[in-house]
């Protein structure tokens, strides 16, 4: 780390100049003398406060620090995993690509991006094109890629990589995208149906990622959040989820819990040969729903149809227990899968300096876990990125998320100086 000191030190001599009284031209001798004795002492005083200064300045423990952010935070992580952040936004006016400082200091820190909502099937699905697809007697679903494609050119210009979140999940997923006639109102569509659907929507989005910009996704999130042993179906070997909240899940509803593996062999089937597939769930760490994503990783994996495991990271300052995430991990990286945490945010309920601190606190052992776990560090799991779903606190007006590793201002925070100092420790 450099610093740089502000030290202030202050030289003061005074030479005394005898004055004389009535009789003093007739004692030019002894002004001079008394000259000479003035000079030699004052040159002995300048030498000694000089060499007392320097003595200060070397033991002074008032220097001023100030942190300098000149160390890209991906290539401290570089032996240990990629480095992820998330570029935020609900529509094309408010997204993070609009602010160049914020995508500059992305660029800077992180090798990785993740769409934290405009790659959501809502964003890209067409209902009037679908509608009109039906009609024609076209088979295929009508998408749109306006949303995600500014994202894109901007990681294949500046040699940025992506996670692609998400393909399927039963939030953000239009309610007339399961229905008869693509209509609000409709019955959902029989299971053949769906599939076909599901089927025609990861081809397309697949397909137009890789033909139009070869080689920036390098993994997705095939299925978000499908194990919930709240609403689990009793038959489900994985806890299949059944609703969200009061809410259905639509994909469970018109096809079954054969859904999810459904939706990784599309995956599979389009993705090309270097791209991962991954499962991604939030409280991964929570019994029973951690039995329930090993029971699902280990089917998918032994029909060669998932690479990975996302952990989303919404933890706090004081939970879960590191013992309890290490647990997880282990579980998981047992059946030889690659492990990210794709979503992690660390929040405070206060926006003091105190809770503040707290907050780098938990981020520092987090990543000094991360990295005692990681096989790079000698540790049992394959862990591949590591992702921050933001870059900065309240980066736009109504934002009031407090989680992440620079401040409103872009500078960095009491976290980001802890991560920083873990990772520079080899």
């Amino acid at each position: 780390m450099k610093r740089k000191c502000v030290l202030a030190g202050i030289l003061a001599a005074t030479l005394l100049v005898g004055c004389g009284g009535p009789n003093a031209g007739n004692a030019a001798a002894v002004e001079n003398s008394a000259t000479v004795a003035a000079t030699e002492a004052s040159s002995a005083e300048e030498s000694a406060t000089a060499e007392n200064s320097a003595d200060a300045a070397e033991a002074s423990t008032e220097a001023v620090e100030e942190f300098v952010d000149d160390v890209a935070l991906k290539d401290l992580c570089a032996d240990y995993f990629t480095l992820g952040v998330g570029i935020n936004g609900s529509d094309l006016f408010n997204q993070c690509l609009n602010i160049p400082q914020y995508m500059e200091l992305s660029k800077k820190h992180f090798n990785s991006v993740t769409m934290s909502n405009l790659m959501k099937s809502c964003y890209i699905l067409d209902q009037m094109g679908c509608q009109k697809n039906l009609e024609s007697g076209d088979k295929e679903v009508a998408v749109s890629f306006a949303s995600i494609d500014p994202t894109l050119e901007w990681c294949k210009e500046n040699g940025m990589k992506m996670r692609g979140h998400t393909l399927v999940w039963h939030t953000q997923a239009p309610n007339w995208f399961f229905r008869e006639g693509y209509t609000d109102d409709g019955d959902y569509v029989d299971k053949e149906t769906m599939l076909a659907r599901m089927e025609s929507y990861i081809k397309q989005v697949m397909t137009h990622c890789q033909e139009e910009y070869p080689g920036v996704i390098y993994c997705w999130d095939v299925v978000n959040e499908a194990v919930d042993p709240e609403s689990a179906d009793p038959d489900s070997f994985f806890k299949c989820r059944t609703k969200c909240g009061q809410d259905p899940n639509p994909w469970y509803d018109t096809i079954g819990p054969e859904y999810v593996e459904m939706a990784f062999t599309y995956a599979r089937k389009y993705a090309a040969d270097d791209v991962k597939l991954f499962y991604n769930d939030y409280n991964t760490f929570q019994e029973p729903k951690t039995e329930g994503i090993v029971a699902l990783a280990t089917s998918l994996n032994e029909k060669g149809l998932i690479d990975g495991i996302g952990m989303q990271g919404y933890w706090g300052i004081k939970y879960p227990s590191i013992d309890e995430i290490k647990t997880a991990m282990t579980k998981f990286a047992e059946l030889g899968l690659e492990i990210q945490v794709t979503e992690l945010s660390i929040g405070v309920d206060k926006e003091t300096d105190a809770e503040f601190e707290k907050q780098a606190t938990a981020y520092e052992k987090v990543f000094e876990m991360f990295k005692e776990m990681d096989t790079q560090g000698g540790g049992p799991v394959n862990i591949t990125n590591v992702t921050v779903f933001g870059l900065v606190d309240h980066y736009r007006d109504g934002d009031q998320t407090n989680t992440r590793l620079f401040d409103k201002d872009y500078q960095p925070k009491a976290a980001f100086k802890k991560v920083r100092a873990v990772m520079e420790t080899y």
